[in-house]
């Protein structure tokens, strides 16, 4: 869906408006107040009606099976530039490849995000557009758990925004940060208050923790973070996505053939959390090439498309719920078609 379409819409809502004062310029009554009904009726300048279809209670089931990332780098032009490599129109391709949920980075903690959210128009572009062509958008931020309340604020405007009835499916929160000089035991504290103060507000909408693999924090690197409060955040969440990102693991560590660091990482988060069933969602990544004319010097180490069919393995070895590869814009289009064989079939 275009911003102009967008517009098109609130012309509507001008033109009711501007009914209204004809009505009372030309007939000296006052008419009722113009407001949104829950009710699909349509837009009536005389009752001063416009009608949104009610938003459907959110539900766990948008990270149920094959998912995709999008960050504010891929689409949002204060970060990515003034042609960002990713746009609406690339969600048909996704789903086109069985994506049944974009993880979208919607807000950021900076200056170059200074009200919050991402650019709203942009925002209602992304979301409407995905849900025309099926696909569900759950809408993610990274905490830094900094000192007020920006952090929360920028949660609860996701769990807010809703444009044309319509709002996001579904809110996930990146807890990986440990910069700015907070301390780990300050870090722990603010990390559990996030979570309790939005579930608290809002118990109805299933909270997605987008958490940094055990095996990571309590193998390879210790210190990272020490002491995650794994069972003082877990009655926050109600479903966990490991960022299992094995192509930074070495072969020689066990860890980087795409199943292990994710079976271990899932059987951990279990454990660590105190539930065996716990609804889990693995990231695998990052991206995935077929060793043909791959990138030359890539930002990051990448997968092959050797070790996504060892993560399909991992994924249903540990019953999880659905599964996803950090980011679309680095699968590559042997990677993409292999992916959709995988989990969008």
């Amino acid at each position: 869906m275009r911003r102009d379409t967008i517009l098109a819409w609130f012309a509507t809502v001008a033109f009711v408006g501007g009914g209204i004062a004809y009505v009372v310029a030309t007939s000296g009554t006052t008419p009722p107040p113009l407001r949104v009904s829950a009710t699909p009726v349509v837009a009536d300048i005389r009752s001063g009606v416009l009608a949104v279809p009610v938003p459907p209670p959110r539900t766990i089931d948008p990270y149920r099976g094959y998912g995709t990332w999008v960050d504010v780098f891929d689409f949002s032009p204060p970060y990515a530039g003034p042609s960002p490599s990713l746009r609406t129109a690339d969600l048909q391709e996704m789903a086109a490849a069985g994506v049944t949920t974009v993880y979208l980075q919607a807000a950021r903690l900076d200056d170059r995000s200074p009200s919050g959210l991402e650019d709203r128009w942009l925002l209602a572009e992304w979301l409407l557009r995905a849900h025309d062509v099926g696909i569900d958008v759950v809408a993610w931020y990274l905490p830094r758990f900094g000192e007020g309340t920006g952090d929360v604020d920028r949660v609860q405007a996701l769990i807010d925004f809703e444009v044309l009835g319509q709002r996001f499916d579904g809110v996930g929160i990146d807890i990986e940060w440990t910069g700015d000089g907070v301390d780990d035991e300050t870090r722990n504290g603010r990390l559990v208050a996030l979570g309790e103060t939005v579930k608290a507000a809002n118990p109805d909408v299933p909270l997605g923790a987008i958490v940094l693999p055990p095996v990571l924090i309590e193998v390879v690197n210790e210190d990272f973070w020490p002491g995650f409060p794994w069972q003082e955040i877990s009655p926050s969440f109600d479903v966990w996505l490991p960022m299992t990102y094995w192509s930074f693991r070495s072969d020689a560590s066990g860890y980087g053939d795409g199943y292990s660091y994710v079976e271990e990482s899932v059987r951990r988060l279990r454990n660590n959390i105190g539930d065996p069933d716990a609804l889990v969602h693995p990231i695998g990544g990052i991206g995935g090439i077929d060793g043909i004319d791959d990138p030359d010097d890539p930002a990051e180490p990448l997968a092959t498309i050797a070790e996504l069919d060892n993560f399909a393995f991992a994924v249903a070895d540990t019953a999880s719920i659905g599964a996803s590869v950090y980011d679309w814009n680095t699968l590559d289009s042997a990677a993409k078609v292999r992916l959709t064989e995988l989990f969008g079939s």
